[in-house]
C-alpha cells in the first residue's frame, strides 16, 4: 500500500510565465492511445518541449494518431489492447526508458504550467532530499466536460498517482475500468493540475456509447473481486493514500442496496457536495456520470447475481 506523508513540491505558477530549464534527462513521458488524433498533439505539446523521452503505445489507431506523435517527437510502439491495467503494465516493463522518473498520461490529459514547475523544482531536487525519497506523486486532476470545467460535487481535485520511479510501480491486471499506479514506499502530491478534457466526447453519443461499455465492466469487477477487510479499510480511510481511501468507498459502496445508491449518490453530489454550481454541462455530466452510468452498472450486477444464482440451483458455473 502507499504511505503518504505531507510532502508538497512547487508552487502554483503566477503571473508571467517563468523559463523553462533545459529538457530533464531523468523524465520520461509515456502516452496509451487509441484512435486520438483530437487529444494527442494538446497532450505532447505540454511535455516535449522538457521531457527526456516521449513514448506513445498505440493499439491499433486508424484515424492518424502514429503519424501525430511522429510529429511531436514522440517513439510510437505498436501493442495490442486488453485493458488499461494490462497495457500499462506492458508498457512499464517493455519500453526502453532509460530515465529515473515516468510520467503516466492518458492521450486527452495535459500538464498545465503549475504542474510542470512544480516537476521540475521535484527533479532539481530529487538528489538532494534527506530522509526517505518518495517512490511517486499524486497529481490533481481537472476534469473538463464539453468545456466545462467540472469543478464542485466532490469531483476537484481529485488526486490520481502520474509520477513514479522507474521500475518502482505497478497496475493490478484485475481492474478492468479504473486503472491505478501502486508503488511500494513513501508518495506525496505535486502541486498543480492535470486538466483531462476528451475532445472525442464532445460528441455525447460517443461518450455514452464508452460509458456502456464500461458499466458492463464495472459490474464485472464488482461481482468478481472479493471486499475489503472491515478493519483495514478503516484503516485506510484514516491513514491512506488516495487511492486507498477511493477502495474503502468503493467497498462501502457494494454493500448499498441496488437501483437506490444511485440515487442517493446523485443527490449527494448534486446537491451536498454544489454540483449543481458547474451550470448546464454540469448538470448534464453529474446526471449521465453520477446517476445514469451508476444505475446501468447495478443493472448488470443484478443480472450477474441473478445469473449466478441460476447457476448453483444448477448445480454449475455461471457462463
Amino acid at each position: 500500500m502507499n504511505d503518504e506523508p505531507a510532502r508538497e513540491w512547487g508552487r502554483a505558477a503566477s503571473g508571467p510565465a517563468a523559463p523553462v530549464p533545459a529538457p530533464p534527462e531523468s523524465l520520461a513521458v509515456v502516452v496509451l492511445t487509441h484512435n486520438e488524433a483530437r487529444n494527442l498533439p494538446a497532450c505532447l505539446d505540454s511535455v516535449r518541449s522538457w521531457a527526456g523521452e516521449v513514448f506513445v503505445v498505440d493499439s491499433g489507431s486508424t484515424d492518424g494518431t502514429a503519424a501525430l506523435a511522429r510529429e511531436g517527437g514522440a517513439l510510437v510502439v505498436p501493442h495490442d489492447f486488453e485493458s488499461h491495467a494490462r497495457q500499462w503494465d506492458w508498457a512499464l516493463r517493455t519500453l526502453p526508458i532509460s530515465t529515473d522518473w515516468v510520467l503516466a498520461l492518458d492521450a486527452d490529459q495535459r500538464v498545465t504550467r503549475g504542474l510542470r514547475d512544480a516537476i521540475l523544482a521535484m527533479l532539481d531536487t530529487d538528489g538532494r532530499v534527506l530522509g526517505p525519497r518518495p517512490a511517486g506523486y499524486f497529481v490533481a486532476r481537472r476534469q473538463v466536460f464539453r468545456g466545462t470545467w467540472i469543478r464542485h460535487g466532490g469531483y476537484y481535485p481529485k488526486y490520481l498517482l502520474k509520477l513514479f520511479r522507474r521500475g518502482e510501480a505497478w497496475t493490478d491486471d484485475r481492474d478492468l475500468v479504473d486503472h491505478h499506479f501502486y508503488v511500494k514506499g513513501p508518495v506525496g502530491k505535486l502541486v498543480g493540475d492535470l486538466v483531462e478534457d476528451n475532445q472525442n466526447e464532445a460528441d455525447l453519443t460517443t461518450w455514452i456509447a464508452k460509458h456502456a461499455r464500461y458499466a458492463a465492466l464495472q459490474a464485472r469487477d464488482e461481482v468478481e473481486r472479493p471486499r475489503l477487510e472491515t478493519l483495514g479499510a478503516w484503516r485506510v480511510v484514516r491513514d491512506g493514500s488516495p487511492d486507498e481511501r477511493v477502495r474503502w468507498l468503493k467497498n462501502r459502496w457494494r454493500r448499498l442496496p441496488l437501483f437506490i445508491r444511485p440515487l442517493l449518490y446523485f443527490g449527494y453530489r448534486y446537491v451536498l457536495r454544489l454540483g449543481f454550481l458547474d451550470g448546464r454541462q454540469g448538470f448534464v455530466f453529474h446526471l449521465l456520470q453520477g446517476f445514469w452510468y451508476r444505475l446501468l452498472v447495478d443493472v448488470h450486477v443484478a443480472d450477474l447475481r441473478r445469473a449466478a444464482r441460476e447457476a448453483r440451483s444448477r448445480g454449475g458455473e455461471p457462463a
